[in-house]
Protein backbone atom coordinates (compact mmCIF):
# COMPACT_ATOMS: atom_id res chain seq x y z
CA UNK A 1 0.00 0.00 0.00
CA UNK A 2 1.24 3.47 -0.89
CA UNK A 3 1.72 5.61 2.21
CA UNK A 4 2.98 8.98 0.95
CA UNK A 5 2.75 10.50 -2.53
CA UNK A 6 3.74 13.71 -4.22
CA UNK A 7 0.90 14.67 -6.55
CA UNK A 8 1.41 17.07 -9.44
CA UNK A 9 -1.20 18.82 -11.56
CA UNK A 10 0.80 19.61 -14.71
CA UNK A 11 0.24 22.85 -16.55
CA UNK A 12 2.07 24.60 -19.35
CA UNK A 13 3.39 27.44 -17.18
CA UNK A 14 2.73 26.27 -13.60
CA UNK A 15 2.12 23.05 -11.72
CA UNK A 16 0.16 22.39 -8.56
CA UNK A 17 1.96 20.15 -6.08
CA UNK A 18 0.82 18.40 -2.89
CA UNK A 19 2.67 16.01 -0.60
CA UNK A 20 0.08 13.79 1.09
CA UNK A 21 0.43 10.94 3.61
CA UNK A 22 -2.10 8.19 4.30
CA UNK A 23 -2.27 7.44 8.01
CA UNK A 24 -4.45 4.40 7.47
CA UNK A 25 -8.04 4.06 6.41
CA UNK A 26 -9.52 7.39 5.35
CA UNK A 27 -7.13 9.58 7.31
CA UNK A 28 -4.85 11.78 5.18
CA UNK A 29 -2.36 14.46 6.16
CA UNK A 30 -1.42 17.28 3.81
CA UNK A 31 2.29 17.73 4.52
CA UNK A 32 3.06 20.42 1.94
CA UNK A 33 1.49 22.13 -1.07
CA UNK A 34 2.71 24.63 -3.57
CA UNK A 35 2.12 26.14 -6.98
CA UNK A 36 5.39 25.89 -8.85
CA UNK A 37 6.55 27.52 -12.06
CA UNK A 38 6.97 24.70 -14.59
CA UNK A 39 10.68 25.48 -14.93
CA UNK A 40 11.22 24.94 -11.19
CA UNK A 41 9.45 21.59 -10.93
CA UNK A 42 12.57 19.47 -10.30
CA UNK A 43 13.81 21.86 -7.61
CA UNK A 44 10.39 21.73 -5.96
CA UNK A 45 10.32 17.93 -6.07
CA UNK A 46 13.50 18.10 -3.99
CA UNK A 47 11.84 20.64 -1.67
CA UNK A 48 8.89 18.29 -1.17
CA UNK A 49 11.25 15.39 -0.48
CA UNK A 50 12.83 17.44 2.31
CA UNK A 51 9.35 17.74 3.91
CA UNK A 52 8.65 14.00 3.79
CA UNK A 53 9.95 10.88 2.05
CA UNK A 54 7.96 9.50 -0.87
CA UNK A 55 8.57 6.93 -3.58
CA UNK A 56 5.63 7.69 -5.89
CA UNK A 57 4.70 10.77 -7.87
CA UNK A 58 1.08 10.98 -8.99
CA UNK A 59 0.66 13.05 -12.15
CA UNK A 60 -2.61 14.28 -13.63
CA UNK A 61 -3.32 13.03 -17.14
CA UNK A 62 -3.76 16.48 -18.68
CA UNK A 63 -2.43 17.51 -22.06
CA UNK A 64 0.96 18.65 -20.76
CA UNK A 65 1.60 15.54 -18.65
CA UNK A 66 3.69 13.67 -21.24
CA UNK A 67 6.46 16.26 -21.28
CA UNK A 68 6.48 16.42 -17.49
CA UNK A 69 6.62 12.63 -17.16
CA UNK A 70 9.62 12.50 -19.52
CA UNK A 71 11.36 15.32 -17.64
CA UNK A 72 10.91 13.63 -14.25
CA UNK A 73 11.88 10.18 -15.57
CA UNK A 74 15.13 11.60 -16.96
CA UNK A 75 16.02 13.49 -13.79
CA UNK A 76 14.65 11.08 -11.14
CA UNK A 77 14.58 7.48 -12.41
CA UNK A 78 14.45 6.33 -8.75
CA UNK A 79 10.84 7.49 -8.37
CA UNK A 80 7.70 5.64 -9.47
CA UNK A 81 5.29 7.63 -11.63
CA UNK A 82 1.56 7.03 -11.67
CA UNK A 83 -0.68 8.80 -14.20
CA UNK A 84 -4.18 9.54 -12.85
CA UNK A 85 -7.32 10.73 -14.64
CA UNK A 86 -7.87 14.37 -13.71
CA UNK A 87 -11.45 14.64 -14.95
CA UNK A 88 -13.53 17.13 -12.90
CA UNK A 89 -10.62 18.05 -10.61
CA UNK A 90 -10.73 21.76 -11.41
CA UNK A 91 -14.35 22.07 -10.27
CA UNK A 92 -13.62 20.00 -7.17
CA UNK A 93 -10.54 22.13 -6.45
CA UNK A 94 -12.60 25.32 -6.60
CA UNK A 95 -14.98 23.89 -4.01
CA UNK A 96 -12.05 22.80 -1.85
CA UNK A 97 -10.53 26.28 -2.13
CA UNK A 98 -13.70 27.87 -0.72
CA UNK A 99 -13.86 25.25 2.06
CA UNK A 100 -10.32 26.25 3.12
CA UNK A 101 -10.54 29.98 2.46
CA UNK A 102 -13.29 31.83 4.31
CA UNK A 103 -15.18 34.23 2.09
CA UNK A 104 -15.46 37.82 3.22
CA UNK A 105 -17.14 41.00 2.03
CA UNK A 106 -19.38 40.64 -0.98
CA UNK A 107 -18.15 37.07 -1.56
CA UNK A 108 -20.21 35.92 1.45
CA UNK A 109 -23.39 37.03 -0.33
CA UNK A 110 -22.83 35.09 -3.55
CA UNK A 111 -22.93 31.26 -3.54
CA UNK A 112 -19.44 29.79 -3.77
CA UNK A 113 -20.52 27.66 -6.73
CA UNK A 114 -21.03 30.87 -8.75
CA UNK A 115 -17.59 32.30 -7.94
CA UNK A 116 -14.14 31.76 -9.37
CA UNK A 117 -11.38 31.76 -6.75
CA UNK A 118 -9.20 34.88 -6.92
CA UNK A 119 -6.01 32.80 -7.11
CA UNK A 120 -4.92 29.59 -8.87
CA UNK A 121 -6.18 26.31 -7.39
CA UNK A 122 -3.64 23.97 -9.00
CA UNK A 123 -2.33 22.89 -5.58
CA UNK A 124 -5.85 21.82 -4.58
CA UNK A 125 -6.10 19.85 -7.85
CA UNK A 126 -2.89 18.05 -6.87
CA UNK A 127 -4.37 17.29 -3.44
CA UNK A 128 -7.46 15.77 -5.08
CA UNK A 129 -5.25 13.63 -7.35
CA UNK A 130 -3.41 12.33 -4.28
CA UNK A 131 -6.72 11.55 -2.58
CA UNK A 132 -7.86 9.57 -5.62
CA UNK A 133 -4.82 7.31 -5.26
CA UNK A 134 -4.53 7.09 -1.48
CA UNK A 135 -8.24 6.59 -0.74
CA UNK A 136 -9.07 4.14 -3.53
Amino acid sequence: MIKTVLAIDPGSSKCGMALVRNNGGHSLDLLWRKISPRDDILKNIDEAEAKGAFQTIVIGSGTTSRDLVAQIRDARPDLDLLIVDERDTTLQARERYWENTPRSGWRRLVPASLQTPPEPVDDFVALILAERVLLS
